[in-house]
């Protein structure tokens, strides 16, 4: 298998309801892969949901025109007792399967025209947030999540986040005015800090469909910025958040905190978010170290700082060029993007270790003070 078809699969076979609870997102393509991949097996077995799916698929076309992909085939023997077109379905029935299509229509992430790869991995994240707040009901809305944070609380602050961006491409910002990125360490973590107490404030007085709508739109006017799309523009680098690096990397550090809220809602709402595709993980994991080497410096214990999982393993070399090795560092690629987003301790992260504790204790020790997530 090549390290970008690898992806973590379930330990057990789902249940029917779990399953049919899928189907709508399933249909119009909004599901993550690893719940992507749960539907087919299932409906291959299940006379009832695959009639379901054939229902469904046929109301998309007639809902969303002709440019909706087609789904996977379903069992041949229960496609052919169900493949009756919506016309012949009663009209009480009818109505109900057009409300079940149009919400699962809503879930739908907006297409980005011709993203590059380096705006792919945030595409993906804000298509994967977007499927499981599709899923969110009035009752979750104020389920906390992290720093006393509701789900609606969350994705404001992804609002005032992803803005820093979004001011630098020339995009108006999407809540009450905001500052000017300042160029500080200090000043670019309190303006930060400022800004997302202003926006979810603000998003507090909104229902939260109208925070998901304002969020989705950012996400889809990033998306569809000449950067997004225009490798050469997205080269060129740019002071975000302290640091100087190219748009592209700033992209890279959108779909990391998109992935990392996203799976801070999930866990909130006992609903697993899986981690991005292999090929977008190690694009994260590549961005991960070249950050963490510049906040150790030149001067810092060199340690070699390996990063591994079934499918690949690639090793760094961080701190000074001009010592031996003094320790050895092993990671999975998750549980090292976890521990620089802050949600794995430095001293409880699965890791493997060798050489200087202490050297292998500093890197540790960085790179979670990395996160300001």
């Amino acid at each position: 298998m090549t390290p970008d078809a690898y992806d973590h699969e379930p330990d057990h076979a789902p249940d029917h309801a779990s399953v049919r609870e899928l189907l709508g997102a399933w249909a119009v393509h909004a599901l993550p892969p690893d719940e992507q991949r749960l539907v087919p097996p299932h409906l291959a077995d299940c006379a009832t949901c695959a009639a379901e799916a054939e229902r469904l698929r046929e109301t998309v076309r007639i809902l969303d025109g002709p440019d909706t992909e087609a789904l996977a085939s379903v069992a041949s023997a229960s496609s052919a007792s169900s493949a009756s077109s919506v016309s012949s379905v009663a009209p009480h029935r009818r109505t109900a399967m057009n409300e079940t299509l149009t919400r699962a229509l809503a879930q739908r992430p907006p297409v980005p025209r011709a993203t590059t790869p380096h705006a792919e991995p945030y595409a993906a994240a804000v298509a994967a947030l977007q499927a499981l707040l599709a899923e969110a009901d009035a009752g979750t809305w104020q389920t906390l999540v992290i720093h006393g944070w509701t789900v609606q609380d969350t994705v404001a602050h992804l609002i005032a986040a992803d803005e820093h961006l979004a001011a630098r491409l020339g995009l108006p910002p999407s809540a009450p005015s905001a500052s000017p990125d300042p160029q500080g360490d200090t000043a670019w973590r309190t303006e930060w800090a400022s800004r997302t107490h202003r926006v979810i404030t603000h998003e507090r007085g909104r229902a939260p469909a109208e925070t998901v709508a304002t969020w989705r739109a950012q996400a889809a006017a990033l998306l569809g910025t000449e950067a997004a799309r225009d490798p050469e523009l997205a080269a060129r680098a740019a002071v975000l958040l302290g640091i100087r690096l190219p748009v592209a990397d700033h992209f890279l550090i959108r779909a990391f905190e998109t992935w990392i809220h996203a799976d801070d809602i999930g866990r909130a709402l006992r609903r697993p978010v899986p981690p991005p595709p292999a090929a977008h993980l190690w694009r994260l994991v590549r961005l991960a170290v070249r950050i963490l080497g510049l906040a150790l410096g030149p001067q810092a214990p060199p340690v070699a700082l390996t990063v591994t999982d079934e499918t690949r393993s690639t090793e760094w070399i961080l701190g000074s060029e001009d010592e031996p090795v003094r320790g050895e560092l092993a990671l999975d690629p998750v549980d090292f993007c976890l521990l620089i987003g802050g949600r794995a301790a430095a001293d409880a992260v699965p890791r493997g270790t060798g050489g200087d504790p202490r050297a292998v204790q500093a890197v540790l020790d960085r790179a979670a003070r990395l996160a300001w997530l």
